[in-house]
């Protein structure tokens, strides 16, 4: 068997009808992933000591934040489809927070083998964006290009593709 290589993978992110002017940037999205991360998951565990040694006992699932990098174009849609949605979840203007069920969607992280045949998927539940990184600017990057990180929370992820 060949070894899996990081480099062959995309990200489907749907779009919440709540950013309905930014819903046709989602397909670009998914080719302007640059990085990306398949989960994992933590078990917590407390230490209990009935008799004899103490041992750890697990009492809660953990997941780590995601983290996508997205290469962002000349008219900024990157930018401003983040921006717009961190917006949406709490506006500025009130510093209400919406409803959870409105801003939040799935986002799927796909691992092709070497012939692109889809060999993992994970699908990460009820995510929305909890932090858009800045866009540093430097007169001395002229051959370079922006990369926007945005860190999404999520309540769990399944494998899509276990049997």
């Amino acid at each position: 068997k060949d070894v899996a290589k990081p480099s062959r993978f995309d990200v489907q992110l749907n779009i919440p009808l709540i950013l309905s002017p930014y819903v046709t940037s989602a397909r670009q999205l998914q080719f302007r992933c640059e990085t990306a991360q398949l989960p994992g998951r933590t078990l917590a565990t407390a230490d209990q000591r009935i008799y004899g040694p103490t041992e750890k006992y697990p009492y809660q699932t953990t997941y780590e934040d995601l983290e996508l990098s997205f290469i962002v174009t000349s008219d900024m849609v990157e930018k401003y489809l983040f921006d717009s949605w961190i917006e949406k979840i709490n506006p500025s203007s009130t510093n209400n927070f919406e409803y959870k069920y409105d801003y939040s969607t799935t986002i799927t992280v796909n691992q092709y083998d070497s012939t692109d045949e889809l060999v993992y998927s994970a699908d990460f539940i009820e995510a929305y964006p909890i932090a858009v990184n800045q866009l540093d600017l430097d007169w001395s990057q002229n051959d370079s290009y922006h990369k926007l990180t945005v860190v999404f929370a999520y309540t769990r992820w399944f494998n899509r593709t276990e049997t």
